[in-house]
């Protein structure tokens, strides 16, 4: 056997050294220390392990890293209290409107951690499909070993399914909370909204899933709008582990408590955001998309921004985030933010998007985006291929001369307009502290765990260095780079946003 002699025992580790810094991408410097204490401990005795652990522990406490993920840790802690504090009225029973992708998603969420579940959709197709691929995503797991059979056919008795053929008032008149999933159309939901409230009990809540839609605005015809507010999941459902509470102005105390309190059962990590366009997540993902965009048109090959950005420590590349969200969503989430961001937004043309949209370039859902989907038979995965077609739509688009850019000035050009708009939000009181601000990041989008989320990365870059940076690309690329205020402040007063590192 391999371990059993020297030579075997460094093919060994130096195998399991190689593969681990391939998926971690070198990004945690744990990862070699502890296999080099498990190869000292094999080939000098256990007490010299022992001795090499301890050395190694030591150091790891005092990097940048092992503060960031303190820093996760402590803020996931911390967020696990209701800050609205305890509701006078449990939530029992959940409806969901809508057994799409993330109409399903609620519900299985939610049935998983004991809810009485009510899903309804149009019609029988429509909740088939979302009945399926709730019990799909089960069987998943008792495959892994996850959950037991026992455990999945509970959930699943969980969930009543309804359609407009069934008696669904009747089963509705007993819902705590709906949570609407319906398409992203204001007037669609102002008239779920108004039909739901004349069967649902008046004390119940009615939560919007939308992703960029001013709760404001969809609360507007309510007859009880204290009982409205958002509840903003992120895909896929089951394993995003963030959500976003929306309050509008008139949101009761009450009804934020009680949303908090069932985010927190379904084991959700809840952060409270002001009612803005995009709220934080998407208001922050919006600059990054367009400046992905931007660098397309200035000649930037695909291939390289994707491994720029998971080199910087994203989970998965800007490109391949577009055609998993959709370029269709990506669309709106652009038009919906503009006119309340302004120049901020800009980079990529705005047109650019929409012109893929009209082409029937949605992403993986449409079987082609940036990349192609052909469906193939069994559990083999076809190689995934960059789509022509784009590059024919966006020709219009690109800059005569393109640019050839390192990867450091894509990964700041790209993820430093995430970090600025999170600076905005924190500034216009979109998020309440910077603690929230990372933990959404972090959880929402995928910035990077060992970084911290945006504003410790930003304590550890230097207030002043970023500063500089951005005034920098602003003078080449235009004024969407200007650094927010509130980073201006600080880096004159040599402050940071976790003073205890």
């Amino acid at each position: 056997l391999l371990e059993d002699n020297p030579l075997g025992r460094y093919i060994l580790f130096d195998q399991a050294t190689k593969m681990a810094m391939k998926v971690s991408g070198g990004n945690y410097p744990a990862i070699p220390k502890i296999l080099d204490c498990l190869q000292v401990g094999a080939s000098e005795g256990m007490q010299k392990g022992l001795e090499v652990e301890a050395k190694h522990f030591g150091e790891l406490t005092v990097t940048p890293e092992s503060k960031a993920l303190q820093g996760l840790f402590f803020g996931t802690t911390e967020l696990k209290k209701n800050r609205f504090g305890k509701p006078s009225k449990n939530v029992e029973t959940i409806g969901v409107l809508g057994a799409g992708l993330m109409g399903a998603g609620v519900a299985q969420v939610s049935a998983q951690k004991g809810f009485n579940v009510l899903l309804k959709d149009i019609n029988v197709q429509g909740l088939g499909r979302g009945e399926k691929q709730i019990s799909d995503n089960l069987d998943g797991r008792v495959k892994k070993r996850r959950m037991t059979k026992n455990a999945r056919d509970v959930t699943m008795s969980r969930i009543v399914g309804l359609t407009d053929q069934h008696d669904w008032q009747r089963h509705f008149k007993k819902a705590d909370l709906v949570i609407e999933a319906v398409l992203e159309d204001l007037n669609l939901k102002h008239k779920v909204i108004s039909q739901f409230e004349e069967v649902v009990p008046d004390d119940c809540i009615i939560a919007t899933n939308t992703s960029a839609l001013p709760i404001r605005d969809v609360a507007a015809k309510a007859k009880r709008p204290e009982n409205i507010l958002g509840m903003h999941y992120f895909s896929p459902v089951d394993k995003m582990p963030l959500l976003e509470i929306i309050q509008h102005e008139g949101t009761s105390k009450e009804t934020a408590s009680r949303a908090v309190a069932t985010g927190l059962k379904q084991g959700k990590t809840v952060i409270v955001v002001k009612d803005v366009p995009g709220f934080y997540v998407n208001r922050c993902l919006g600059p990054y998309m367009s400046e992905v965009v931007a660098l397309i048109q200035a000649g930037v090959p695909i291939g390289q921004l994707e491994k720029a950005m998971k080199k910087y420590g994203y989970p998965v590349g800007p490109i391949t985030l577009f055609d998993e969200v959709g370029l269709d969503v990506a669309a709106h989430v652009q038009e919906t933010l503009s006119g309340d961001l302004g120049v901020r937004i800009e980079g990529g043309h705005p047109q650019a998007l929409m012109d893929l949209q009209q082409a029937g370039i949605l992403g993986r859902k449409s079987g082609a985006g940036f990349y192609l989907y052909p469906k193939t038979k069994g559990k083999k995965k076809a190689k995934r291929e960059e789509n022509p077609q784009v590059q024919s739509i966006l020709k219009k688009y690109m800059d005569k001369d393109p640019q050839k850019l390192d990867d450091t000035t894509i990964q700041q050009r790209v993820a430093w307009r995430f970090v600025n708009e999170a600076l905005f939000c924190l500034q216009d009181g979109v998020i309440e502290n910077p603690v929230d601000g990372d933990i959404g990041a972090v959880f929402g989008v995928g910035f990077p765990p060992f970084r911290g989320g945006p504003f410790r990365e930003l304590d550890r870059i230097g207030a002043q260095t970023y500063v500089d940076t951005m005034k920098s690309y602003a003078d080449k690329y235009g004024p969407q780079f200007e650094p927010a205020q509130i980073i201006v402040d600080m880096a004159k007063q040599s402050k940071k946003f976790h003073p205890e590192n």
